[in-house]
């Protein structure tokens, strides 16, 4: 295969420059894509790009994403037009007196809701934005608060579909017997240092004893004014229907989620069927309890999953860019050029900023994990670094990527589900999520050092 070297860098670097000329995510990364196949075959650019796009919509884990996430938002949809989430919200109101309160409440609703970051950031996006509206919190806060405990904290339970993932590769790398994975994640938990900080940061934050930095102090001085949605939010955002239901009910909105969150774990911690079954109950569920006709459900999850478009759009050519990289080697280039600086106690904290460095450009996680353990693992051993030090490392690598990577998938996800422009939520939370990467780094330098 061709060495590209420092070129493989350019199809990223024109992302980030249109992103941040444009304000738009899906035209950024068309456009990064589309340099990325004329460095590639630069006669025959147009034939390629449209080959991947077909292959990428035929791969088997995009398909499982474009349902999972078009589904949830049929679901959110149905929970919106029925009332509950308007219910669900004025409970909580009665509680929640203040902003501080709002925003740790948001915080425990991400903590509880772990299995899954499209289920965490989906769910608590979409249910929290009328009592933090009331007390005019900007909606980049409230999507950084839910991005924030997306991946952070999905890497830190062990019934998280990103554990169970991690676990399956430890077991073929051999650091854990067959059916053992998952033993092995939970050793090495204690060392998935930016997960960690990234969680303990946000209470701080909405706490105030944080303050708002950079383009979050713009925000929330918007804000202050009234003006909580930045410009250019509408098509990313999930359409909210009208409420259709005369006496909406707060378990109009609970016993759906409680179903989708139990029918998620029952099949294994799989996304897809959960949503499918909690869709199938709930539309059976609103019918018998005369929330919503049958009918009236079924178009109301076409019209949910119709919402969703202009999210998965931008999930689906983030995997494009994630080609369009692979085949000009950027992983194999920042590999590469890092190690030279290796040694035992630089490991660690190497490992962390070169693949923390892949996850932001490349919007690629588990992808990254499948190729770098393979490497890392017998690395460490052979170095005689600790190897649960090693694997945290490359887990927080990927759950830095997959908060600060304004095309990544839990990003976009969070913005759609908080009805926040994309390019302004991944903004105004990357100083948080540069401090939580510069602290990781540097924890990871002293643990080198230290075991």
């Amino acid at each position: 295969m061709q060495e590209y070297g420092v070129i493989s860098l350019v199809p990223t670097l024109i992302v980030v420059l249109l992103a941040l000329f444009t304000k738009r995510t899906f035209e950024a990364l068309l456009g990064g894509s589309l340099v990325g196949f004329l460095i590639l075959s630069p006669l025959d650019f147009f034939t390629s790009f449209t080959n991947t796009l077909l292959e990428v919509l035929q791969d088997a884990t995009i398909a499982w994403i474009v349902l999972v996430c078009g589904l949830f938002g049929s679901l959110v949809h149905l929970l919106t037009s029925s009332g509950g989430t308007k219910a669900f919200s004025d409970y909580l109101l009665r509680y929640v007196k203040g902003r501080r309160s709002a925003l740790l409440v948001t915080w425990a609703m991400g903590l509880l809701i772990f299995i899954d970051d499209y289920l965490n950031a989906l769910t608590v996006g979409a249910s929290m934005k009328k009592v933090t509206d009331k007390f005019k919190v900007p909606r980049e806060m409230l999507a950084y608060i839910v991005d924030s405990t997306a991946a952070p904290i999905c890497v830190l339970i062990p019934l998280s579909t990103w554990a169970i993932y991690v676990a399956g590769l430890l077991e073929s790398e051999g650091v854990a017997a067959s059916g053992e994975g998952m033993i092995a994640y939970i050793q090495a938990i204690p060392f998935i240092l930016y997960g960690w900080i990234a969680a303990i940061m946000v209470p701080f934050v909405a706490l105030g004893w944080i303050p708002a930095l950079g383009a979050m102090k713009k925000a929330e001085k918007r804000a202050k004014m009234g003006i909580l949605i930045p410009p250019n939010s509408v098509s990313i955002a999930m359409n909210a229907p009208e409420v259709t239901n005369e006496h909406p009910k707060m378990k109009h909105f609970a016993l759906p989620i409680i179903v989708l969150i139990a029918a998620t774990i029952f099949f294994e911690i799989d996304a897809l069927k959960g949503i499918i079954f909690a869709l199938v109950f709930t539309v059976v569920y609103y019918a018998i309890a005369k929330v919503s006709s049958f009918i009236d459900s079924m178009e109301g999850v076409f019209s949910g999953f119709k919402s969703m478009i202009y999210a998965l759009a931008i999930v689906v050519m983030s995997f494009v860019l994630k080609d369009v990289n692979d085949s000009l080697g950027l992983t194999t280039y920042i590999v590469e050029s890092v190690s030279p600086i290796l040694s035992k106690e630089l490991l660690p904290a190497v490992a962390f900023v070169s693949l923390a460095l892949v996850t932001f450009s490349t919007g690629s996680f588990w992808g990254v994990y499948a190729i770098s353990l393979p490497i890392m693992i017998p690395l460490s051993e052979s170095m005689g670094v600790n190897t649960f030090l090693a694997v945290g490392a490359v887990i927080s690598a990927g759950a830095f990527g997959s908060h600060a990577c304004f095309y990544g998938d839990s990003t976009v996800l969070s913005a759609s589900a908080t009805g926040c422009n994309n390019i302004s939520h991944a903004l105004t939370q990357l100083p948080y999520t540069l401090a939580c990467g510069a602290l990781s780094a540097i924890f990871y330098l002293v643990l080198g050092y230290m075991l």
